[in-house]
């Protein structure tokens, strides 16, 4: 991953009397960037190893049998398998990870014209793990840390490309690549994204700011051809990711449209779930992942696909009012279901699993980690939570009153910035809510851009003592 030299300075900025100077601190960059990166990986130091989820040894079984498993993108375990130099640690990946944080977020302060030397991260970075749940994502050997690297790629893509170096531009480019290639649901919200662009690029056609909407779409359009392309020249299959339409069908389950459909429809030829609909449970969780549901009885992930798919485009076209309502009610509780640590504080028994009997080099570690000692507690989320969740819903509401703040005084770089973000929640929220189901690890994952940039309006506003400032940066 690359890491710009110009990570390590400290810009020449004007300084009330008494700061400390530029000159003086220039010397303690990599010091700094220590601590950048210790804030940022702090849970995973303090678990002593990389944190795990239930979907962590899926990725892994990807690469290992060079096959596409479904809701398991081959490229994120392919991703731990070169960050961890062929699975010899787990420290590698969310090393890689941290540093990609911090690396987008040095490139958002300087193309905002905002300090972005290595003290100012400090401060930035230190502020993000104290108040949202940043930490336990970038530490965490899952992909959700790349759907909000994902945004501010898209963002810095779209709005401020000329601003960026070549090499900048290549590593914002592949870490926008990797996200989308990463999870389906990151190449929906970058696609959604892509269209924003475009459409800010119709609004802002008079305006002080330019939107280089052609290299969004550049990026975006060719994650979606190099998924099946590479699919097929890695495992023989093309095509995407597989798993979409169960999902789908899963939250279809938890809202009650499959149940009345199988109701009001049964006994149809072809169609094995009528004689099972008696035992369909209440949720999505457990249509999918219990052992005792009738999903397993129609084969599971490799079998069951098609008939879900039919059965799901049917009952949509049955309730179509039904179907809306669901939807809109899904998204907004995505919306708000922010809390860090969604089901991290459980056992993970499937992961454990495979990590011990699979990967014995790292059994021993790994075994000693806290979290495989269950002191990963959920009474340790409740504590962090108290600040996280209100921190993350009042930064959110607070957006849209920034973006009319920064059209009105001149600000159009934060307004785009306040709007972008605020959209990419709201499109996540669909995704996430309402085609598959709601769970705060969703939402969470992304949330602390809202506090990131409520706190660069804060900024803004007490570097120059007044909200005029023009919109016209230095290149």
């Amino acid at each position: 991953m690359l890491l710009p030299r110009t990570l390590f300075s400290f810009r020449s900025i004007p300084v009330p009397h008494g700061r400390i100077s530029g000159r003086a601190t220039a010397g303690l960059g990599p010091l700094w960037l220590v601590g950048c990166l210790a804030a940022l990986l702090a849970p995973a130091l303090w678990n002593k190893y990389a944190l795990i989820f239930y979907d962590t040894g899926g990725y892994a079984e990807a690469v290992l049998g060079m096959h596409l498993v479904p809701g398991r993108s081959l490229f994120y375990g392919l991703f731990l398998w070169l960050s961890s130099l062929g699975w010899w640690s787990f420290w590698g990946p969310v090393l890689v990870q941290a540093m990609a944080t911090l690396w987008l977020l040095h490139l958002l302060l300087r193309c905002l014209a905002l300090p972005c030397g290595p003290f100012p991260l400090l401060l930035a970075v230190s502020g993000l793990t104290g108040f949202t749940g940043i930490a336990w994502y970038t530490s965490q050997l899952m992909p959700d840390i790349l759907v909000p690297l994902v945004v501010l790629a898209l963002w810095l893509v779209g709005f401020h490309w000329p601003r960026l170096r070549g090499f900048e531009r290549m590593g914002v480019v592949l870490i926008a690549l990797l996200g989308m290639l990463a999870h389906m649901s990151c190449l929906a919200l970058a696609m959604g994204l892509a269209m924003v662009t475009l459409a800010a690029r119709r609004l802002f056609r008079a305006k002080p700011l330019t939107v280089h909407w052609r290299a969004s779409l550049a990026v975006v359009g060719g994650a979606l051809v190099l998924m099946p392309l590479l699919h097929l020249v890695l495992t023989g299959t093309a095509g995407f990711t597989p798993g979409g339409p169960t999902f789908l069908f899963g939250r279809l389950v938890q809202d009650g449209i499959a149940q009345r459909w199988l109701a009001e429809h049964c006994p149809v030829e072809g169609v094995k779930l009528c004689e099972l609909r008696d035992r369909l449970p209440a949720t999505a969780d457990e249509f999918l992942w219990t052992g005792q549901s009738p999903f397993q009885d129609l084969g599971g992930w490799q079998e069951a696909e098609p008939e879900l798919k039919s059965l799901t485009l049917a009952a949509v076209r049955a309730y179509p009012g039904m179907t809306l309502w669901t939807t809109v009610r899904s998204t907004a509780e995505q919306m708000i279901k922010v809390a860090t640590g969604d089901a991290l504080d459980e056992e993970h028994l499937d992961a454990r699993g495979f990590f011990i009997d699979f990967m014995p080099s790292i059994a021993g570690p790994f075994g000693a980690a806290r979290q495989q000692q269950g002191q990963v507690t959920r009474s340790l989320f409740d504590g962090l939570n108290r600040i996280h969740v209100p921190v993350a819903l009042g930064c959110v509401v607070g957006l849209l009153p920034m973006a009319i703040w920064g059209l009105r005084h001149g600000r159009h770089d934060l307004a785009v910035l306040a709007l972008f973000v605020l959209l990419a929640f709201v499109g996540n929220a669909f995704i996430c809510g309402a085609l598959s189901n709601p769970h705060d690890r969703y939402q969470s994952r992304l949330i602390w851009l809202a506090p990131l940039v409520i706190g660069l309006f804060l900024v803004v506003r007490l570097e120059r003592g007044t909200p005029s400032r023009s919109a016209t940066l230095p290149s």
